[in-house]
C-alpha cells in the first residue's frame, strides 16, 4: 500500500484527549482530500495502528492531544517525528503512539515519515467532550493537516 495515513489517536472518555478522534471524524469523507489519503480513527488502539503501518505507507500524520508544555490550551502544533542519537524515536510529548511507532520496527516494518498535528489540552479528566479552547482549535488542526497533505516534498515523486 502507498499513500498517506491520517490517524486520530486518543481517548474519547478523557475530555480533551479525544481531540484526535474528533479531528479525523470531521476530516473523514471530505471530498477535497488528495487521492491516496486514508483517514482513520484509532482511538486507543495503538497496536492496530502499528499493524496497519506494516502495509507500507509513504507518510503518517498522527492527530493527538498534547500536554500543555507551557503553551495555552488550544494551541495547535505540528511536530516532525525523528530519531534520537540512540536509534529510538523522538518522544516529543510522551504519547503512546511513539511507542507504537517503535513497535512497527520491532514487528519488521519501516516507519514512514511521520508528523504529529497536536493540540495543547486543558482538561483530560474523565468526561466526554472537548473543552472550549480545544474544541475551538479543531478547524486550525484541519487546516494544518491539509497543509501537510499539500506538501510535495514528503513523498518520492511529489504526489501522494
Amino acid at each position: 500500500m502507498s499513500g498517506v495515513l491520517v490517524a486520530g489517536v486518543g481517548n474519547l472518555f478523557l475530555g480533551d484527549d479525544g481531540f484526535g478522534p474528533e479531528v479525523v471524524r470531521r476530516l473523514a469523507g471530505a471530498p477535497d482530500l488528495p487521492p491516496g489519503v486514508r483517514v482513520r480513527d484509532y482511538g486507543i488502539r495503538g497496536l492496530h495502528l502499528a499493524y496497519d503501518l506494516l502495509a507500507g505507507y509513504d507518510a503518517l500524520v498522527l492527530v493527538d492531544a498534547l500536554p500543555p508544555a507551557g503553551q495555552a490550551p488550544g494551541a495547535v502544533v505540528v511536530l516532525r517525528a525523528g530519531r534520537t542519537g540512540d536509534g529510538g524515536l523522538l518522544d516529543a510529548h510522551g504519547m503512546d503512539p511513539v511507542a507504537m511507532l517503535a513497535a512497527v520496527e520491532r514487528l519488521g516494518g519501516t516507519v514512514p515519515p511521520a508528523y504529529v498535528v497536536g493540540c495543547r489540552v486543558a482538561d483530560v479528566s474523565e468526561r466526554i467532550g472537548l473543552s472550549p479552547p480545544v474544541a475551538a482549535a479543531v478547524p486550525e488542526a484541519l487546516t494544518a493537516i491539509r497543509t501537510l497533505l499539500a506538501r510535495t516534498d514528503l513523498v518520492g515523486h511529489g504526489r501522494w
